[in-house]
């Protein structure tokens, strides 16, 4: 199911985000010990995003572009209530003081974050542990390996990556998802790793069934 999709049977009350985000981490709870897509989840969180989300419906409030749908962040994406440690042990622990403006952007969209995806570590060369969801021996690409495993696998409809040289277009076509790198500025890096200042875009992973 796509996140549009899910997002008009909520509207419709054919589902509700509580039920998509239970779904969404009985899958991970399933697959997710060998495909190591994820790094951190915030199951309780979640849960209460959810819950919020189908308090907004019920009382005919206006509903946000993503209401109650479950997504990812790469974990190079500064979270305030997460942690957020770029794919190293190096930042094992550490607690950005800020949302990045796209998290904020998509909370209030009505999004729903389970959590972080893996990447490799600083979002650079080193591989990651995640593997390819069609082929556990194969690489599902990098540096965005997480969130584009994540998609393929049936965890979520959407998650967030980033690219600066092909690390959202190359793990989208390794794992059969879609991938979309949009224009220079159109999504806003501030509280995102900072490789490059001219080439580092944030990008998103979709499916669309």
């Amino acid at each position: 199911t796509s996140a549009l999709q899910m997002v008009q049977m909520i509207r419709d009350g054919e589902t509700t985000s509580v039920a998509l985000v239970t779904a969404a981490l009985d899958r991970i709870a399933e697959t997710d010990d060998l495909l190591k897509a994820w790094v951190w989840l915030d199951r309780d969180g979640a849960l209460e995003q959810a819950w919020a989300m189908d308090q907004l419906r019920q009382s005919g409030r206006a509903l946000g572009a993503l209401h109650g749908v479950p997504i990812g962040l790469k974990d190079i994406i500064d979270t305030a209530d997460m942690p957020t440690e770029c794919g190293t042990v190096a930042l094992a622990g550490r607690r950005p003081e800020f949302d990045a403006v796209l998290v904020s952007r998509l909370k209030a969209a009505g999004a729903v974050i389970l959590g972080k995806t893996a990447t490799t570590p600083f979002a650079f060369m080193d591989p990651a542990v995640t593997r390819n969801p069609h082929n556990l021996e194969y690489s599902p690409g990098g540096s965005s390996a997480g969130s584009a495993a994540a998609v393929a696998a049936g965890h979520i409809p959407v998650a967030i990556g980033t690219q600066t040289n092909g690390s959202v277009i190359r793990p989208a076509s390794f794992c059969g998802v879609y991938g979309f790198k949009p224009s220079a500025g159109m999504i806003p890096r501030t509280g995102v790793l900072r490789t490059s200042e001219t080439l580092d875009q944030v990008g998103v992973f979709a499916r669309f069934y």
